[in-house]
């Protein structure tokens, strides 16, 4: 009986380890770069790196103004809405127009970066989740 509960002592705190490790490693990481003003006091530019854990997917969403994304290492799969998906690899580029929801994820085998640049309005939440 004894020999029971520790195994399953041992399982739980196994269990319990395992689950904080998972909470603990970002899917997805987001470093800002550069911010800079454009200078008509209404728009700004700001530059994202954006890291993707191996299988990690950011979810439905759009922005306030028009997106550049290019892809620095790996491969990512993005879905823009009404459009058939476009998987991209290192060194190349697409464009998203203001307001179209969008999703990204990696299908590489590895991790995936991107390089994310942004001409939006001020002021507003740079990520907007779809509803």
């Amino acid at each position: 009986m004894k020999t029971t509960q520790i195994l399953a002592a041992a399982m739980i705190f196994g269990v319990g380890v395992a689950t904080l490790a998972q909470a603990q490693k970002p899917e997805i990481g987001r470093t800002e770069l550069a911010r800079r003003d454009l200078g008509d006091s209404v728009r700004e530019v700001i530059q994202t790196r954006v890291d993707f854990a191996h299988g990690a997917a950011f979810p439905s969403h759009s922005h306030p103004g028009v997106e550049v994304a290019f892809v620095l290492e790996g491969s990512l799969e993005y879905q823009l809405e009404g459009k058939l998906p476009v998987t991209l690899k290192a060194g190349e580029s697409l464009f998203i127009p203001a307001g179209t929801f969008h999703s990204a994820r990696n299908v590489g085998s590895g991790k995936a970066s991107e390089l994310a640049t942004y001409v939006v309005e001020k002021g507003k939440p740079i990520v907007v989740t779809a509803p």
